[in-house]
């Protein structure tokens, strides 16, 4: 069993094959995890939401173990995140991708565009919208209805290790190298770097 109460650093890799379950009136649907980022706060980390401190957007970081953090980013998708950590210190791993294993009618009638099974939740975002989360359960315990987290049965030994992607200024190089995924696994995205503002 993997201990939600460690850092985000340490969980990030225990999560790779676990499966997260959503309950909703239309059904349920089942990923599994193939592709997250480590985030940490309150100073330690440039790339996280929690870098300055404790806000109204980013509470649920601080919130207890196993929990739901939502967040909505530009202008128009949701992405969620199991929060770490003893709860007080700002953790969180950033569901990045996965593969759908059950519920697939259902995440395809939520993802119409997508060409084939394995862009289902090929993304953070996408991952989401398969699995019908949405931006209010912001916080929602992921051991109870309507979610579940199942964890593998033994950590995966095939992870690849590699820079977030997409992420601008001091966290998107190194050392922050903290997103992790199946290696060779079809349903990881792509790497990004974060595009330069223009000056």
């Amino acid at each position: 069993m993997i201990d939600l109460s460690a850092s985000s650093l340490e969980v990030a890799p225990l999560l790779l094959g676990a499966v997260l379950v959503h309950d909703s009136p239309q059904g349920s649907v089942a990923v599994r995890i193939t592709e997250v980022e480590a985030y940490v706060g309150d100073g330690v980390d440039p790339g996280s939401h929690a870098f300055r401190g404790r806000t109204p957007r980013n509470a649920s970081m601080y919130g207890p173990p196993g929990h739901l953090y939502t967040y909505f980013t530009y202008g128009m998708h949701v992405c969620a995140n199991v929060v770490c950590s003893p709860e007080g210190e700002a953790s969180a791993v950033l569901l990045r991708a996965g593969e759908v294993v059950a519920g697939v009618e259902l995440a395809r009638s939520r993802r119409p565009t997508s060409r084939a099974d394995v862009d289902l939740a090929r993304g953070p975002a996408l991952l989401v919208r398969s699995l019908g989360i949405a931006l209010d359960e912001d916080g929602a315990d992921l051991s109870a209805p309507p979610f579940e987290l199942r964890m593998p049965a033994a950590p995966l030994s095939a992870v690849t290790r590699t820079l977030r992607t997409g992420v601008s200024g001091p966290g998107g190089i190194a050392p922050f190298d903290w997103r992790f995924s199946v290696a060779g696994d079809p349903t990881v995205s792509p790497y990004k770097r974060h595009p330069k503002l223009p000056r």
